[in-house]
Parts: structure tokens; sequence; C-alpha cells
């Protein structure tokens, strides 16, 4: 009797995955599974997708699929030589791809190194080889513990301490402590788990090398990754993957580190939480601050946001009870006072070169004791326009509603928006008249004033423009920390985190614009960045004083700037928006569409606003965005509110798949809890 020889069925599994793409669901590939050897859920898969090799995450490892046999595909690989992403931190991808709208594809796979990405596998193998000769043990000793004040211990030892989910607000006076609160905080969650990991996060790149600085000089013994991206792409997959393995037992990084694989994740902080750059605002326009408690909720453990000058939603939640404060209301240096802040009339002194006689007369006394001084401007480039005063020519960009930049230095007219650089014109492109002169003032040009009138100052501007070279902004403020400039320029990369030891005087030059802007948030920002930057003078304890020209001296918000009294303008604030039906108290989603002609986008919008029946949820009119036109597209907005969360997440889920299906020449968004209206 014979015996038919037949090959052996090789058995299959099915691999649900998500790819980096605006389509709104999974994809079936095909793998040959051996029993006890079948890919995991958290996995990274390279498939053919759309005539490209991807990658892919695994969410899902099926014994069946509904796709027809003739249109499943194989998939090519398993990245099996890196451990699988946790079930949590697939949760967290998949929360954020809910909640604000997305395809959990576009959520999970940009959160992971562009290395991790690539088909090749040349990278990943040479950094996990050069993770491997790192020694495994690890000192989580701290050393150079300095004795805290009352208040910071007690700040310490109730996040240290506790036990579960637990959301700390750590308000603290400009100069209180709070990164030392932070420091002796870890300490002692290190200390007791051995294996326990720790998120800090700030909100720009450059506050990261003096915190980086003081987290090793704690720490010598502990592996920190950071996480930001200046990074090169070698770098971020190095300490991303140090994160991943539970090598790195702190992980000190900007927003895209809150997306971080941490297994072993005992303690959030997030430093200067109040900041509007802790908000994505392309692609997955998600808050990192705003996440990072719905992680620390998620894995039970305590999470702290630590601000001077804390976002009114996080001081409403706290006087809710839903935050614990914790108080800091005195400066961390003994006999340290908050600066004097005074306010300078310039309807009476008007000065020269946007400097009033008593600034001049402040900065003048400075450089005669050796001391530092500080001016802050928000606008960098020399002037924000040029004009012809014979027929009314201004520099407008030719692609946006905003005006053509001066900047002097590089001889360009540059759009902040669109990039567009023109050469500066000899004269009036309208009627040739030669005399065309700058308006009003940027970094620059205050820069160019100064050095005419203390030519013996050792001056120095840091901005947007001066430190474009990587590593030129840290370098700039290790000479301001080695005394080598007498009088530093800046706009807000100098007015939060940084700790300069001789500076004494701090002056604000032209706040005023923002006391008229439409933007309801803007009182809120201007007051924080007023203190924030106040701040920066006399923490070492010399006497300190910061001067703030403006034309507007019964101004309210300045009058709270002078008593530095945040309690009380943010309990006023509080109340306006309860009475305006604003947020904290109303929850609002923002659609935006843009098009080559504005009444298309408009049209586009007003059948978004008519598509969906939404009892209980308030669609205003579409109206065009205050910077109508970017690079040649007309923009427009359409804002939803309700005064109910879940409410509002049920229609938007419902309203997404409508909208998805509507055919329409416009590019649009969705941003869920905007920042910027």
């Amino acid at each position: 009797m014979s015996t038919s020889n037949q090959a052996p069925v090789t058995p299959y599994c099915f691999l649900e995955v998500v790819i980096d793409t605006p389509l709104n669901s999974s994809f079936d590939y095909r793998w040959p599974c051996q029993p006890g050897d079948e890919p995991l859920p958290g996995q990274l898969a390279l498939v053919s997708f759309a005539r490209r090799e991807v990658m892919a995450l695994i969410v899902a490892v099926k014994a069946t699929s509904d796709v027809p046999p003739e249109k499943l595909k194989d998939a090519l690989a398993v990245r099996g030589e890196l451990a699988p992403l946790s079930g949590r931190w697939l949760a967290l991808a998949r929360f954020a791809a809910e909640y604000y709208q997305r395809p959990l594809g576009e959520v999970a796979l940009p959160g992971l190194p562009k290395n991790l990405r690539v088909p090749k596998t040349v990278a990943l193998g040479r950094a996990l080889k050069k993770l491997a000769k790192l020694e495994a043990g690890q000192d989580a000793t701290a050393v150079g513990m300095p004795v805290l004040n009352t208040a910071q211990q007690e700040a310490a030892d109730a996040i240290g301490g506790a036990i579960g989910f637990k959301p700390f607000l750590l308000w603290g006076v400009t100069g209180s402590g709070k990164t030392e609160v932070y420091l002796q905080a870890c300490a002692q969650v290190l200390a007791r788990d051995p294996q326990a990991q720790i998120l800090i996060m700030v909100p720009e790149i450059n506050l990261t090398p003096q915190l980086e600085g003081n987290i090793r000089a704690r720490f010598p013994g502990m592996m920190l990754a950071t996480l930001h991206s200046s990074l090169s792409e070698g770098e971020r997959m190095l300490h991303w993957l140090a994160a991943h393995l539970g090598q790195a037992r702190i992980v000190l990084g900007t927003r895209l580190s809150l997306l971080a694989s941490l297994p072993h994740l005992q303690l959030i902080v997030i430093d200067e939480e109040h900041d509007p750059s802790y908000k994505q605002q392309e692609g997955l326009r998600y808050s990192a601050r705003d996440l990072a408690v719905w992680r620390a909720h998620q894995l039970g453990i305590p999470i702290v946001l630590g601000s001077a000058t804390p976002s009114l939603e996080s001081w409403h939640h706290a006087r809710s009870g839903r935050y614990q404060r914790l108080d800091l209301r005195a400066r961390a240096v003994q006999d340290a006072v908050l600066p004097r802040v005074r306010l300078i009339d310039m309807e009476r002194d008007r000065g020269r070169d946007g400097l009033t006689t008593e600034m001049v007369a402040a900065l003048r006394l400075r450089l005669e004791r050796g001391e530092q001084s500080l001016l802050f401007l928000n606008r960098r480039g020399y002037a924000p326009v040029i004009s012809c005063d014979a027929c009314g020519w201004i520099s407008d960009c030719t692609r946006c509603t905003a005006f053509m930049v001066l900047h002097k230095p590089e001889n360009r007219l540059r759009c902040h928006h669109c990039s567009l650089e023109l050469r500066i014109p000899r004269s009036c492109p309208t009627c040739g008249n030669v005399d065309i002169q700058p308006l009003g003032r940027g970094t620059q040009r205050v820069e160019e004033g100064l050095r005419a009138m203390f030519p013996e100052a050792r001056i120095l501007r840091i901005d947007a423009d001066s430190t474009r070279l990587k590593g030129s902004a840290q370098a700039a403020f290790d000479s301001v920390h080695r005394g080598e400039v007498d009088i530093l320029i800046g706009t807000q990369m100098v007015a939060k985190g940084h700790d300069f030891k001789k500076l004494t005087l701090v002056g604000i030059l032209n706040p005023d614009t923002a006391l008229f802007s439409q933007d309801y948030r803007a009182s809120e920002r201007l007051f924080a960045q007023l203190m924030q930057v106040a701040g920066r003078a006399g923490r070492a304890g010399a006497p300190s004083e910061v001067l703030v020209q403006t034309r507007y001296v019964q101004h309210p918000l300045y009058g709270a700037v002078m008593r530095h009294d945040y309690e009380r303008f943010a309990g006023q604030l509080l109340d306006e928006r309860r009475e305006a039906g604003l947020p904290p108290y109303m929850y609002q989603a923002l659609l935006r569409a843009e098009a080559r002609e504005l009444p298309i986008a408009i049209a586009f919008l007003e059948s978004a606003r008519d598509c969906l029946a939404h009892d209980g949820i308030l669609i205003n009119d579409p109206i065009p965005m205050t910077m109508t036109r970017v690079h040649n597209m007309d923009r427009a907005q359409l804002l939803v509110e309700s005064s109910s969360r879940p409410a509002l997440q049920a229609f938007l889920r419902e309203w997404m798949e409508a909208l998805r299906a509507m055919k329409a020449r416009v590019k649009w968004s969705l941003e869920v809890d905007p920042l910027d209206i």
C-alpha cells in the first residue's frame, strides 16, 4: 500500500496592523506562524502597502481574517529583535487617537524613532549592540543633596511618598527652587524601586541642557536619556531604546518624550506646565501635558505640574480639588526676594531708539556695578515692516496676510509664516521713492541702538535668528552664565527656566500689543510671560528691579504684575471665563479648512456645519482666520462647543465619519481643545 508524499501545510496566523496613513482603519497581513513562536502585539512588522515597503505596528494577532484570501498579502518581516511595545503603551496611543480624532497609525508610528521605521535593521542592530555593552547595574544614589527649606521639603516628601495616581500642582514663585523639589522627589522614588523610571518634561529644547546638567550631577551613577527634536536620528534611536529597555532611569525631553516607551514609569514631572509649547500644532494636535495626566492615571502613578504661573485649566483643577496644590511662596536662596516691578509711562518718557531715558539710566547703573541686565522683546528681526511715506506702500508678503519683516544683518525681508525671502528694495516698488523707512523695532534694531549707546558693553542677542546652528543657543547661554555678557537682549527663549546669577535688571519692551489681541487667552499668556521673565532677576539674592515700558500704566494686568499677584489675577480671569462660557468651563474643537480661494473653504465649513444633527452641541458660523492667507492658501475656521466633554467627543466621532465621506476641494483638519482661535 503506497502513501502520497504530501508537503506539510504551513500554519499561518494573521497580523492586524496599523500604518502611518490618514486611512482610519487597520489592515490584515498573513504570516507563517510556528506554534509558540507567534508575533506579539506591540511588535513592528515590515509590510507592502500602496507599492511601498513601510513599517507597521502589530495591534493584534488572529487565527482568522475577514479579508478574502486572494486579497491578503504576506508580511515581509517581523522585528523580533526588539521587545514589543507594552499593552499599556498601545492603550495610550489608542486613547490619543480616539480623543484627538486621528487614525491610530498616525499617532503610534510617528511617536517612534525614524530609524525604527525604515526597512533595514542596520541602525537598530548597531544601537542594540551599543546598549548591550553598557553596565547593567546602576547606582541611583543621589549626591550633593542641599538642605531644603520647610515648604520645599514638604513638597518633595508629598511627591516622593505618593502612592497611586496623585496629580500635584507645584505652584512656586520664580526662584523658589522647584527644580530642587523635583530632584529630591525623584531621589525618593528611585531609592524605593530599583527599576523605577521617571519622565521629566520641559517645554523647549533650550531648557534641557541646564536641567540635564543638574540631573547628571545629582545622579552620577545612573543612565539618563534625552528626547527632543534636535537630536540626530542615531542619538534619538539610542536614547529611545535605552528608555524602552528600562536602562535609562530618568528620561528628560520635550513634548515628544511623552510618547516614549517606559515600561517601569513611576513618576511624571512637567516643568513650566502652562507653556503653550506642550501643544503640538501640526499633524496630531495633542497636548502633551493633558496626555501625561491621562498616562499617570492609567498607570496609577503621581504626576507633578510645576509653574510660577499655572495654566487656568490646572488652577481650576486645583481649586476644585482634583489636583493637590503644593505652594512655594518664597525664593529658595536665603534673603532673596522677588524683584521690584516698576512701570515706565512711555507717554511721558519717550526716550530714543525704543528705550526710555529711565531704562537707559538703569542699564548704565548696572554696567557701572558690574551686574547683568536683560532686555526682553518678543519680536525678532530688525523691524516688523518697512514703508514708503510718499505713497503708503508697506512690505506685505505676497503669499500671506502678513508683513515681510526686515532682517538688516542679512539684508533680507523675510516672512515669518511662509519663509519667503526677498532682498531689501533700494526704492519703493510702487512710486520709486528712495526714502523707505523701517517701522517699529525688533531685537536686531534694539541691539544696534544699544551698541551705539554703550560701546564699551558686552552685548549679546539670543533669538531664533542668532541661534540657528546646532549648539549655538547653549553656547550663548553658557557665556551669560560665565559672566561674559553685560546686556542680554532676547525673545521668549530667555524668559523662563534660566538661572542667571548676576542678573539684577530686567527691562520689558513693547508688551502692549498683546493687550488688544482677539485671542481670549492673550491676557493669560502675557501675564505668564511677564512674570516668567521678571523672575530671571535677583535669583542669587542681590536687590533687583524690573522695568516695564508701557503706554497703559493703569491697566489692571500690569498692576497684578507689580504685586506679583498671580492668585487674584487667575481668579478674576476664571470668573470672566465662567461668565463668558469659555474653557475650562466649556469644551471646544476647531475645524480648519484651507483652499486656493476663501469662498471654497467657507463653503466646505458651511456644509460641515449642516451635515449632522447636533443636539446639545453649539456649532458657530464659519469665519476667516485672523491671518487669512498663508503660503497662497486661504484659511477659515469653524468652532464647535459643548459644556459636556463626553457629549462633544460622541458628536466628533460621528462628525469625522461624515466629514471623511464628503467630497471637497479643501485641506481640512480638526483640533480638539484648541489653544489658538
